[in-house]
């Protein structure tokens, strides 16, 4: 005999929302309960009906699966019914479950090939360059401890002339089912550990990995204006992957070895330049040796203060993947003369008695606004 409808059986249609189903069901319920109705055989069956309906229809999931399947989600051996078994093949509810709600999970379950993949793992090495280095760019040779493919077995971890057997477990899908109640989990199969295949006659020299340990030699391009921290990214030169899946990468994480004589700020560079007292009072000029190994000439005009910065256009370093090119900064450092003869001691001190407000005006003018600034507050 064909069960009833499960609306029908609670007196509702099928757009009822969750309030109206339950608003019906206990209507129901205390009309159709056995104790109200004591040897009533109908009555129970009723109150059966009802309850199996409500509790199916009050579960989102069970009322999404009713309205497309009807009593067949929920029947043995029905369509797409939920059945019993491990195996990868087994039907059940959760076939349903994943066709209903798959778009709204993103996309349904994704089907697997017969071999599971598993890529290999990305590779990190350090590198450290020169600012000369970062500012011409060069190719550099590393070598590389990484897992190769093994070349006797092609990445397959089969012996030579044997071929890889499909997993008799959950036959060649790489994950198996178990009921567990109402609902069916999938799992990853134990037997393959997810590969899909079995390897009964493994490789000799990979073990059946199909990949082995080897030093290999790595050309990397370092462009010009890399900046400390950058990273490149060789694909596909990273681990190997097992049985033949895709390599890994390898990423370069480069730093700047710091210089003795610029310090660099972006694409600009400061240099930080001594002169003497009387090369700052007097005047002068000296040579720069910048980084492209060219002299420039910088001018030193009469009467230049310590922190003085000359711009050298140009002259700093390149911007990474841009036609770019940053600056040179010159800052004046003036040093104090040191370790003096008697004869320049003398000549120092007639300067100084020479000297007037006109010749040092900063110090002066400072020394005579904190005079009236204390002044003022004495008042």
């Amino acid at each position: 005999m064909a069960k009833a409808d499960y609306y029908q059986t609670l007196g509702v249609t099928k757009s009822a929302s969750a309030k109206d189903l339950k608003s019906a069901f206990r209507k129901l319920a205390m009309q159709c309960h056995p104790d109200k109705n004591p040897d009533d055989a109908d009555s129970e069956r009723k109150f059966k009906e009802i309850n199996e309906a409500y509790e199916m229809l009050k579960d989102p999931q069970k009322r999404a699966a009713y309205d497309q399947y009807g009593h067949a989600a929920f029947e043995q051996g029905g369509p797409g019914g939920f059945g019993g078994g491990g195996g990868a093949g087994a039907g059940g509810f959760s076939d349903i479950f994943e066709d209903i709600f798959g778009d709204m999970m993103g996309g349904g379950r994704s089907r697997r090939s017969s071999t599971a993949r598993e890529r290999g793992a990305d590779l990190r090495y350090n590198m450290e360059v020169t600012l000369e280095e970062a500012y011409a760019g060069k190719t550099a040779q590393v070598r590389v401890p990484s897992s190769v493919q093994c070349d006797q077995c092609s990445g397959s971890g089969a012996k030579p002339g044997t071929n890889a057997d499909t997993c008799s477990m959950c036959h060649g899908a790489g994950r198996v089912r178990a009921s567990q109640g109402f609902f069916s989990v999938e799992r990853t199969c134990p037997t393959c550990h997810g590969r899909g295949e079995t390897i009964s006659d493994p490789c000799t020299k990979c073990s059946g990995q199909g990949r082995v340990t080897e030093e290999r030699s790595l050309s990397v391009n370092i462009p010009a204006g890399i900046e400390d921290g950058t990273r490149i990214r060789l694909a596909g030169e990273g681990e190997a992957g097992m049985r033949g899946s895709p390599s890994g990468d390898l990423y370069i994480f480069l730093s700047v070895r710091p210089h003795e004589f610029f310090q660099r700020d972006g694409a600009d560079l400061y240099c930080n330049v001594p002169i003497s007292m009387t090369t700052a009072a007097l005047g002068g000029q000296f040579d720069v040796v910048t980084l492209d190994g060219a002299k420039t000439r910088v001018k030193v005009p009469e009467g230049t203060q310590a922190g003085k910065q000359f711009r050298l256009k140009s002259k700093g370093m390149p911007v990474l993947r841009s036609p770019q090119t940053g600056d040179l900064y010159i800052q004046i450092s003036i040093e104090t003369p040191q370790h003096l003869t008697k004869k320049q001691r003398e000549l120092l001190e007639e300067f100084e008695s020479l000297s007037s407000k006109e010749n040092n005006p900063e110090s002066s003018g400072f020394f005579s606004r904190m005079r009236h600034f204390f002044d003022t507050l004495s008042d």
